[in-house]
């Protein structure tokens, strides 16, 4: 499938059927706690970017301005909250996506938001922005698997959505990856330059003419949460650590290992 045609393919994404739970909860309050609508919407990557596409609408004239879902609350008004709550909600019920393992993708996409914004703390980056990439990465995977779930069902047998060589594969099937699918997909929501610029790049940041950190700080941060899930040994993180890209932003693999979190179960985002 060629990439305009995916991007441009009416696809509805599942959102976490227990934040979208106590979102609906906490916005029949009154008035809601707007802290915590906040912390919930920032644990779902397909609310995060409902939320930001909204407040990038050419209607509040920020188109480009917004980063992340702290930002966006400021911008939007509850009844708009309250409308993408009911929209997710309705669509609860899409529980899978074919060849995806949801619960698994959905923790390690928090996991991916959480060290990027500590990377991007140590290397003076935005790391509101730097979150929000790292929570909504992946979503291209998603949009992969929900529109080609022929193909991702074959690539999946021979390297999983979560293989630290997944976007190498997708790029020889197909000539793209999920990377290039999630910064097509923040270009059509009117997203910042220099999030679409993040998660286009990813794959290969410093590769290219486009120079943005975050894309380094997103592959860094992938990088290590990939390698967790493979739970590879010592070795295994010194063979396949990306050297070329922390020596671009001065951060080598013991630095990078320091960020991890103590227990990435509880700790608050």
């Amino acid at each position: 499938m060629e990439l305009s045609v995916l991007l441009g393919a009416p696809i509805v994404l599942p959102s976490i059927p227990k934040v979208i739970a106590l979102l609906s909860s906490e916005l029949r309050r009154e008035p809601p706690d707007l802290r915590q609508v906040t912390q919930l919407i920032s644990a779902d990557p397909v609310l995060t970017a409902a939320v930001l596409r909204a407040a990038n609408a050419p209607r509040f004239q920020m188109a480009g301005k917004v980063h992340s879902a702290a930002e966006a609350l400021a911008v939007l008004d509850l009844a708009d909250i309250r409308q993408m709550a009911g929209a997710a909600a309705a669509s609860v019920s899409l529980r899978s996506v074919p060849g995806m393992p949801l619960p698994q993708f959905w923790n390690y996409s928090l996991n991916v938001a959480r060290l990027s914004r500590s990377l991007a703390g140590i290397t003076r980056q935005n790391p509101g922005a730097a979150f929000t990439c790292g929570l909504i990465h992946g979503v291209g995977e998603l949009l992969m698997h929900a529109a080609m779930p022929s193909e991702m069902s074959e690539l999946n047998r021979e390297c999983g959505p979560l293989d630290l060589r997944r976007a190498r594969a997708e790029t020889q099937l197909l000539g793209y990856s999920y990377a290039q699918v999630s910064g097509g997909y923040a270009r059509r929501c009117l997203f910042p330059q220099s999030i679409i610029d993040a998660l286009e790049h990813q794959d290969a940041p410093f590769s290219s003419d486009v120079y943005e950190p975050l894309a380094g700080v997103i592959h860094l941060a992938t990088w290590r949460a990939r390698a967790m899930e493979a739970q590879l040994d010592a070795r295994a993180l010194a063979v396949t650590f990306p050297g070329a890209v922390g020596e671009v932003l001065d951060l080598d693999i013991d630095l990078v290992l320091q960020q991890d979190p103590i227990d990435w179960s509880n700790s608050q985002h």
